[in-house]
């Protein structure tokens, strides 16, 4: 309203001075510019504005200067209204106090006068001050000189005025979000900034003393001290407290004020003596230390240095406020729970004041501050540590800048006190070291040390370091840092050879290299594409800007040709390209370029494809090449899977077009010059843009698939916001120029860039039928955004149609988008079309406005339907669902700003508000009849149940529904199912998805109306009542998670409006709501157990979600209290496990709300008694209760712990210690060590079952071990879980073991291991007990194992430990009768392969060949003694064997496994052959050779005697795994199968054929048999290779199973390519029809809808490349799937183009569709069903493929000769299909001309089998006139056809043409455009 006013009083001025002044030609530009300025909403257009009205007036100064006084005085007046409505932004404000002071030249005590005029106008009477006059007196005070005049003469009714306004604003606490508290709070800030000469008297004289300052300072203290209505307003209290401190005179006077304020906030009450002001203390109203960060960070903000550094005379020795006053206050405020980022940004700006003041601290206390022994120093490191890595938000940043001021100031003192011991550097460095490399906070301390110490003694005391960096960089959340420790190391080293002897680039380079070039080769050669990127874009780019000669030893390691150098090749190229701002490309760079633009690995596609479009001048033309290579690549990349492959491609070829038009412009402006060269790249870059253009339209087809039209509407975008002329002032990036127009009329004068044509239009029209929300909604706002404002009339007419229909369907999908239809219908219309559509009687009442019609409209369809549904709902379910009449109504008041424009105007606002109060009336009936009929409940009136029916209930309501709906006669007894029916599906489809989108639609009017902005009024407070029922009914009766969780996201945002909504009725309505359900809570609930309590807890999370952050958020702590309240509550004698108890509903409810993603943090403040409640919950005798809380447990420890890793990543775990966790949460470690102690405390009866106790350690176990320190928090856990070691549970024992990890810090982990192993019985007789031995062995293998990036303790550190372990060495014979203990201390020993003694070390292996050695046969009885355990010990020792084998690589270990393999013990063999799958071992070429030999000499013994199924196949994956590499096979293992190969073979094929073992099995028998196939080529005869081909081609149908799909494309890739090249020799002639069907296998599982498939299919497409440049088996890079389609069609072209079954097999792949009978069902307008049958292969483009296969058919026609087997083949196609195509071109002649295709037109337009119906016809059409031109004279026998070939291509470009006209075809005139989509000549 105030804003209001002021552009009120603006215009006011305006016309007023337009009237008066005496020169109107001179004032009228100034005002139009003003009042541009006024009636602007972007900021960028008010600059605009302003800048011009400032450009006018220095051109108007004299004629402005020559007005007189009376003249002048409208125009000052006029622009001070406009510089008081602008009090708002603080730019606008001071450009109009530059056009004041300008104005007022010559005239400076007119403008004061007029200035003082205005701002006494501020409540003259002494009247509470409005938030706009506050704002008005905060810039007025800050920007204004004649402002800051006025107020310092009239600073006595200021000073009153800010006083009135703060009490009263504190008196009636207006909305917590509001903004009146906080400005006026910032006024007194400001007042005491501005003009602290004349404040200082009021407050530190006793002569000019000032009760109303006095009152001031009381009502600050208020604010400070927790009556404020937020935080921020309570922070900057303390702002303006430390500010009016600084107004004192002399230093002590206000260090004693300050030291006052610190004494009251300990006392709490008293009296305060400020200079001559005396206040009383006001009552801290929640003492929760706020205040006193309040005041400690209002004093470091901006207190003076002297009053911070002055002696403070009360105390003994020379103290100052920053040292002893201060400081104690920042320590005990980082120990506080809650505002963490303001307490750290308090102890980083302590540091930087401490910084500053330096000198004066030294000249007051003499010595050092930060001496090594003090204090002080010791505090300081241990408050910075003890938070390194609290997880809040920003904290980071102050704990970074605090460890570099700490080192800083420590190093000035040194300097200063000349002390050369500083060992604060190395102990820093030491501590770093000893952190796990997870640990984040690490990497801080490091950086800033490292200027300190020096690279070479950081990396000589570090050495892991590269590696742990590389580990960081596959880390996301750790990449950062691990980036900035590269930096510094790199700049450090940089600084050192420079202040050295001089050294050439060469040298730095040289030197850099040593240390960091393998870093960088790995992450930039990894195939883990997170290391991959963050190496390229962290670290490459900032090399080569640091040191250029870095470039050249990287090109050399990026040199060869297999993937992984191109990829690191590719994103060097670029960043040299970004950095060097060109790259000229020789022959040899763009050959590899071309590689990598069809490799098949999306990142070097990318990489390769920014590196063709990215510049750093935007005016670059796009050379002839890159636009061609251009041209080759996009079409082959707009099928791809990757959502982020789509976004990067489109901003890549983004940056092209902005080039292409920016270097046109250029051209066309004349500064570049315009010869035959430059007319040439003018022409190239309108044609590249119209091939773009016509490419992204004929790819938006319903036949394409969903990627194709993702990507091509992403590409559509780029082409219209980059080359239209849509300039949109709202927007700051990605704006056409405004010259864009003369590169338009430029590229349309050659008829190109006709972006808004029919076909474009009705390509996108077609899109908005897609049946997923992203194609409709990417294609509505192209449409909204860039196409004319309306529609043709017939198109809207149709269109409207169309989304009627489909708002009365069944399907989800086909409601949703004639929603969407309707909300563009919407927004493309005027109010001549709305005329014409059939709108309601009483909607076409409302014709002035549109978007009231439409909604008039829809809600009487919404109204209808709710009609019929009460009436039948089964068949309303059917034809007349009411979801998408309430999905168009959202839409389209949500989501067209026009609509919400309209709310706003005041003639408009009644006939809003009967609609809105009626829709709301409408959607509570709905709700209720709903959700009654699946209660057995009917309309509104019944009686509402308290909670969800059980899902039994809702059965049998729906089947009473639909006997109702089939009729009485129906009753009959239906077969039961255990499926539901289609009834069944369409009444819970039409209740679930209709109440989901009440809750979506409420909750946006709610938010789009309560906003700031929004219009309230039209939802008064019964509506929101009633609003808030049907939310509350939706959340208390429903059990669909789907309609559950759409409609929380409505009441979240209801929740969120109304807590910060100013009026208090409003707040009270969810407030009331959490009391009701609170309430309802302690009753009992449903008899159904089930779904977690249905939609209970969403009431609460949706409730506690709303509240401001900023706010203390007394809902949420209201709210948990009583949850833990009533779940601690216990148990009644008599509870029903059937019944779903109250304490069980609060355990869920508290789940819901830790799994919340709103409450974040605010949370934790209430972990600990969450914690204790799950863990006492865990020991429940009740079931639900149990499960309720490991459920609560789960979701607290996400929380904790923070983050979790991204998929990707290469970080295996998390990196929050011990140490920082129980820093953290201080109070949890108590509970936590309460539990364990219990558990290791000795029972009377003995041991007893802790239920919580596993929970405690696997919450332990996450954690990662800290640094150990005095008093380290975590050293009380190592006690209790050493305990634990001997726990009667193998469980318990196992997972104490792994919770040791982070209670044992590295250095203390050499000491705890020798304890443990001393704790092992010497001998037999001393064991007493088995399990604390078996518990000690597990918790010294996991302190023994390495952790990732590590290599773990050293072989010295570790010899008194493995003295010990030798001399036990009794427990892994068979003394020990345990084979479970056995197998652990082996597990041990193989941890430690180099520190025992040699004596030892081949005792550990003999004990290990006798147990092996030892076993007898399988299936002898009577053998040995059954012990368990005992397979565990075999397999250990299995591994073990393989591993030492691996390690030492001689011919005795290696030979002794493979003699294990050929053992008949299956645990042995088993335990081997997965060894050798997971590569535990590394890898050992001796090893390796040795197990292939014996896998492949055994494997027609193992196949014959077909063991079981897992046995088998974990042999042959084995078996494929030791033969991944294609060179392993070697003339020995040629031999080995000698003779064998076939009857191997043989029988792998008959086990593929019986199709009995299994998928996984089927698919390594497939994978093997082709190895065989490939290997021994050969020894196969004919027959086998043909049912190998079978085999592949039943496999490799759409129909089958992915694993089989899969299992054929790597089959094809192992052996397919040797047969194709086989088959092309002479002596292989009967290969060739087996060679086609390869080809034909390929073809289609290069379509495959698994990417995997493709990518394996393609595989077999790049090893028949022709002519590759070298050996295919080793330097082939593997083609893209789309590009490996094209080379097969092209290989088919070159070498098998005279065989005739090439081109049958090709006509294979040309669907036969009815086109007839696909259009006449569109036209049948049958009932739709709910489900629409899924097509096998959704990824499939039979029109795409079938418009690629045409040139190769054309071709193959064309190449044969006459008379030749092919032109047989083709005269019998011809004879078979060439009459039908003649009629089916006839057909649609007819159907599509003279306008008789107008009814069913757009629902044409949408459908995919039509459109590949047409497609398909058009190719055969065209090839069919191929052949009858080819055949000639033959082809006149054919009979039914009827014409020649040049009659069919007329007929063809007839019916071409109407298709057309509607969108079911391309348009011929652009067939040029396209081109031939023929194979590639350079993209393969």
């Amino acid at each position: 309203m105030v804003a209001a006013a002021a552009a009120m009083g603006a215009e006011r001025e305006a016309r007023a001075c337009a009237a008066l002044c005496g020169e109107p030609g001179i004032a009228e530009p100034l005002l139009c510019c003003l009042r541009g300025f006024a009636g602007s909403t972007a900021k960028r257009c008010k600059d605009k504005h302003l800048e011009e009205a400032l450009r006018l007036l220095r051109a108007l100064s004299e004629g402005l200067r020559a007005l007189g006084e009376a003249e002048a005085r409208p125009l000052l007046r006029c622009v001070l209204a406009f510089q008081m409505e602008a009090t708002g932004s603080s730019s606008s404000f001071q450009k109009l106090e530059q056009i004041v002071t300008q104005l007022a030249v010559g005239k400076e005590a007119l403008l004061a006068q007029e200035v003082g005029t205005l701002l006494a106008g501020l409540a003259p009477r002494g009247e509470v001050l409005s938030p706009g006059d506050l704002q008005s007196v905060c810039m007025f005070m800050e920007e204004s000189s004649l402002g800051r005049q006025h107020w310092r003469q009239n600073l006595a009714p200021l000073v009153q005025r800010l006083a009135t306004t703060l009490r009263w604003v504190l008196q009636s606490q207006p909305a917590p979000g509001g903004t009146w508290g906080y400005l006026a709070v910032k006024a007194c800030l400001q007042l005491f900034q501005a003009l602290p000469k004349d404040v200082a008297p009021l407050a530190w004289s006793a002569a000019g003393k000032s009760e109303a300052l006095q009152s001031l300072l009381g009502l600050l203290l208020e604010v400070a001290w927790g009556k404020a209505p937020n935080k921020d307003t309570q922070l900057l209290a303390g702002t303006a407290l430390s500010m009016l401190v600084n107004t004192t005179p002399q230093p002590e006077r206000g260090a004693s004020a300050v030291l006052a304020l610190f004494q009251l906030s300990d006392r709490g009450v008293g009296e305060l003596k400020f200079g001559e002001l005396v206040v009383e203390a006001p009552p801290v109203l929640e003492p929760d230390g706020l205040e006193k960060l309040v005041l400690t960070r209002g004093l470091l903000t901006c207190c003076k240095m002297d009053i911070l550094s002055c002696q403070l005379e009360s105390f003994t020795h020379k103290a100052c406020l920053l040292l002893d006053v201060v400081f104690p206050a920042v320590c005990a405020l980082t120990k506080e729970q809650d505002c963490h980022y303001y307490c750290f940004q308090a102890c980083a700006r302590w540091l930087q004041r401490l910084r500053e003041s330096l000198p004066a601290v030294w000249h007051l206390t003499g010595s050092r501050v930060l001496a090594w022994d003090s204090e002080l120093l010791r505090q300081l490191t241990q408050l910075v540590w003890d938070n390194a890595e609290t997880p809040v938000e920003g904290v980071s940043e102050f704990i970074h800048s605090s460890f570099r001021l700490l080192l800083e100031i420590y190093h000035l003192e040194c300097q200063r006190f000349q002390d050369q011991e500083r060992p604060l550097y190395q102990q820093m460095l030491q501590r770093v070291v000893s952190m796990p490399w997870q640990i984040k906070a690490r990497y801080m301390p490091l950086c800033a040390v490292i200027p300190y110490l020096g690279s070479q003694q950081v990396l000589d005391a570090y050495p892991d370091l590269p590696q742990h960096l590389l580990s960081c960089l596959s880390t996301n959340h750790l990449c950062p840092a691990a980036a900035e420790v590269y930096k510094a190391l790199v700049r450090q080293q940089c600084a050192e050879r420079q202040d050295g002897p001089r050294g050439t680039e060469a040298a730095l380079a040289e030197r850099w290299a040593l240390r960091w070039l393998p870093l960088l080769s790995q992450a930039l050669c990894s195939p883990l594409p997170i290391l991959h990127s963050n190496a390229a874009n962290h670290l490459l780019a900032w090399t080569l800007r640091q040191l250029p000669a870095a470039q050249a030893p990287l090109a050399a390691q990026f040199g060869g040709r297999d993937t992984a150098s191109l990829r690191a090749w590719v994103s060097l190229l670029k960043a040299q390209k970004s950095v060097a701002g060109t790259l000229p490309l020789r022959d040899e760079e763009l050959e590899r370029l071309c590689c990598c633009l069809g490799a098949r690995e999306e990142g070097i596609r990318l990489a390769a494809l920014s590196l063709l479009c990215c510049s750093p001048s935007t005016n670059q033309p796009l050379s002839s090449t890159e636009m061609q290579l251009l041209k080759e690549f996009l079409p082959l990349n707009l099928s791809c899977d990757s959502s982020s492959f789509r976004q990067l491609l489109q901003a890549a070829v983004k940056k092209a077009l902005v080039r292409l038009r920016d270097s046109s412009l250029a051209q066309l402006r004349g500064k570049v010059a315009r010869g035959t060269e430059g007319a040439g790249q003018l022409a190239q870059a309108v044609g590249f843009v119209e091939w773009l253009l016509q490419l992204s339209v004929a790819s938006l087809s319903p036949g394409s698939n969903y990627q194709r039209k993702k990507t091509a509407l992403l590409l559509l975008a780029a082409v219209l916001e980059t080359c239209t002329d849509t300039w949109s002032p709202g927007r700051k990036k990605g704006q056409p120029p405004r010259t864009v127009g003369t590169l338009l009329s430029y590229a349309r004068q050659g008829g190109c860039w006709d972006f808004f044509s029919q076909p474009n239009l009705l390509g996108l029209l077609s899109c908005l039928q897609d049946s997923t929300n992203e194609i409709r909604d990417l294609a509505s706002e192209l449409l909204v955004r860039y196409f004319p404002a309306t529609f043709p009339e017939p198109i809207a007419l149709a269109l409207f149609q169309l989304a009627q229909d489909a708002l009365g369907s069944p399907r989800v999908q086909e409601a949703e988008a004639g929603a969407v239809l309707m909300k563009t219908i919407l927004q493309k219309s005027d109010s001549g079309t709305m005329k014409s559509l059939a709108l309601e009687a009483e909607a076409a009442l409302t014709l002035p406005n549109r978007g009231l019609c439409f909604a008039q409209h829809l809600l009487h369809v919404l109204q209808a339907q709710y009609a019929a549904a009460c009436r039948d709902l089964l068949q309303a379910a059917a034809a007349a669902p009411m979801h998408g009449a309430i999905a168009a109504l959202r839409r389209c008041l949500l989501q067209v700003p026009e609509v919400a424009a309209s709310m706003q105007t005041a003639e408009l606002a009644q006939s809003w508000q009967e609609l809105l109060t009626r829709l709301v009336t409408t959607a509570r009936d709905i709700t209720s009849f709903l959700l009654g009929a699946l209660q057995s409940q009917q309309g509104p009136g019944a009686d509402e149940q308290a909670a969800a029916p059980s899902f039994a209930d809702m059965g049998n309501a729906i089947g009473s529904l639909i006997m109702l709906g089939k009729g009485r006669g129906q009753e009959e007894e239906e077969e039961d199912s255990v499926l539901l029916s289609e009834e069944h599906s369409l009444i819970l489809t039409c209740c679930w998805v209709s109440v989901k989108e009440i809750g979506l639609l409420l909750g946006g009017l709610a938010e789009l109306l309560l906003a700031p902005a929004g219009s309230g009024s039209l939802l008064p407070l019964p509506t929101l009542q009633t609003a808030a029922r049907v939310f509350q009914e939706i959340l208390l009766r429903c059990r669909h998670w789907g309609a559950v969780e759409g409609c929380s996201m409505g009441f979240t945002k209801f929740c969120a409006t109304l807590l910060n909504h100013p009026d208090t009725e409003l707040q009270a309505i969810p407030q009331t709501m959490l009391e009701q359900g609170l309430e309802a809570l302690s009753g009992p609930r449903s008899s159904s157990i089930t779904r977690r309590a249905a939609g209970f807890p969403m009431l609460f999370l949706c409730i506690v979600s709303g509240e401001a952050p900023v706010q203390a958020r007394p809902l949420l702590t209201r709210c948990v209290q009583t949850l833990l309240a009533l779940a601690t509550t216990a148990l009644p004698q008599d509870w029903d496990q059937t019944l779903d108890l109250p304490q069980v509903c609060a355990f869920h409810v508290l789940q819901t709300l830790v799994r919340g993603a709103g409450l974040g943090g605010a949370l934790l403040r209430h972990a600990t008694p969450m914690v204790a409640l799950a863990l006492r919950g865990l020991g429940s005798p009740c079931w639900a209760m149990r499960n309720a809380a490991i459920q609560l447990f789960s979701a607290l420890t996400s929380r904790l712990l923070g983050q979790q890793r991204s998929r990707g990543e290469g970080c295996a775990v998390e990196g929050v210690s011990l140490q920082a966790f129980l820093g953290q949460h201080p109070r949890l470690g108590a509970v936590l060590l309460a539990e364990l102690g219990a558990a290791t405390e000795p029972a009377p009866g003995g041991p007893r079952l802790r239920p919580a106790l596993h929970a405690v350690l696997t919450l332990l176990a996450q954690l990662q071990p800290g640094t150990d320190g005095p008093g380290s928090p975590s050293a009380p856990f190592l006690g209790p879980l050493l305990g634990l070691a001997g726990s009667p549970i193998y469980a318990v024992r196992a997972m104490a073991a792994k919770a040791l990890v982070p209670v044992v810090p590295p250095p203390r982990r050499r000491g705890v291991l020798l304890q443990l192993a001393r704790q092992l019985p010497a001998a037999p007789g001393r064991l007493s007990s088995h399990n604390a031995v078996h518990g000690r062995l597990l918790q010294m293998r996991v302190l023994l194992a390495p952790a990732p990036g590590t290599s773990g303790l050293s072989a010295e550190a570790l010899r008194p430990m493995t003295l010990e372990l030798e001399a036990r060495g009794w427990l892994l014979t068979p003394a020990q009768r345990c084979p479970l203990v056995r197998a652990a201390f082996l597990q041990v020993l193989a941890l430690l392969p180099a520190s025992f003694s040699p004596s030892f070390a081949q005792s550990i292996r003999g004990a290990v060949s006798a147990e092996l050695g030892s076993l007898p046969p399988q299936g002898k009885p009577g053998c040995a003694e059954l012990q368990v355990g005992l397979a565990i010990l075999h397999q250990t020792m299995a591994r073990f064997a393989c591993s030492e084998a691996a390690w030492l690589a001689e011919g005795e270990q290696i030979g002794a496994v493979c003699s294990l393999l050929r053992q008949p013990n299956p645990d042995i063999q088993l335990a081997v052959l997965s060894w050798v799958i997971a590569e535990e071992g590394g890898t050992c070429k001796e090893l390796e050779k040795a197990l292939r030999l014996t896998l492949l000499e055994s494997l027609g013994s193992v196949l014959r005697e077909r063991r079981d199924k897992e046995f088998l196949r974990l042999y042959l994956e084995a078996l494929l795994h030791l033969y991944r590499d294609p060179s392993s096979w070697s003339q020995e293992a040629s031999r080995k199968l000698r003779g064998s190969s076939a009857a191997c073979l043989e029988m792998l094929l008959h086990m593929v054929e019986a199709d009995c073992p299994g998928p996984d099995l089927l698919f390594q028998a497939l994978c093997a048999a082709s190895l065989l196939l490939a290997r021994r080529f050969e020894d196969v005869d004919g027959t086998l290779v043909e049912r190998w081909c079978a085999a592949l081609e039943a496999c490799g149908r759409a129909a089958s199973s992915e694993v089989l799909r899969l299992a054929a494309a790597r089959a094809l890739r192992t052996a397919g390519a040797d047969v194709v090249r086989r088959s092309r020799h002479a002596a292989c002639p009967s290969l060739v029809p087996v060679a086609l069907r390869l080809i034909n296998v390929a073809i289609h599982l290069l379509q495959d809808e698994e990417w995997e498939v493709r990518h394996e299919a393609s595989g077999f497409a790049s090893l028949l490349r022709p002519n590759p440049r070298e050996p295919l088996r080793d330097g082939c890079v593997f083609v893209q799937d789309s590009v490996g389609l094209l080379g097969l069609l092209q290989l088919l072209l070159a070498e098998f183009g005279e065989h005739p079954e090439t081109f049958d097999s090709l006509l294979q792949h040309l669907p036969v569709l009815d086109l007839r009978g696909i259009v006449e069902g569109l036209e049948a307008n049958k009932a739709t069903s709910l489900y629409k049958e899924d097509e096998p292969n959704v990824f499939a483009e039979p029109a795409i493929l079938a418009r690629q296969l045409l040139p190769v058919l054309l071709q193959l026609l064309g190449k044969a000769p006459a008379g030749s087997p092919l032109h047989a083949s083709a005269l019998r196609w011809l004879v078979a299909t060439g009459p039908s195509i003649l009629r089916n071109l006839r057909y649609c002649r007819h159907r599509w001309s003279h306008g008789a295709a107008a009814r069913g037109g757009m629902k044409a337009l949408g459908c995919a089998r039509l459109h590949v119906a047409v497609a398909v016809l058009l190719v055969r059409a065209q090839l069919a006139a191929q052949a009858l031109r080819v055949l000639g004279e033959r082809a006149t026998a054919v009979s039914g056809l009827g014409c020649g070939a040049r009659e069919l291509e007329q007929e063809l470009e007839l019916v071409q043409g109407l298709l057309a006209q509607h969108g079911l075809a391309p348009a011929l005139s652009r067939g040029d455009v396209l081109g031939e989509p023929g194979p590639p000549s350079g993209a393969a």
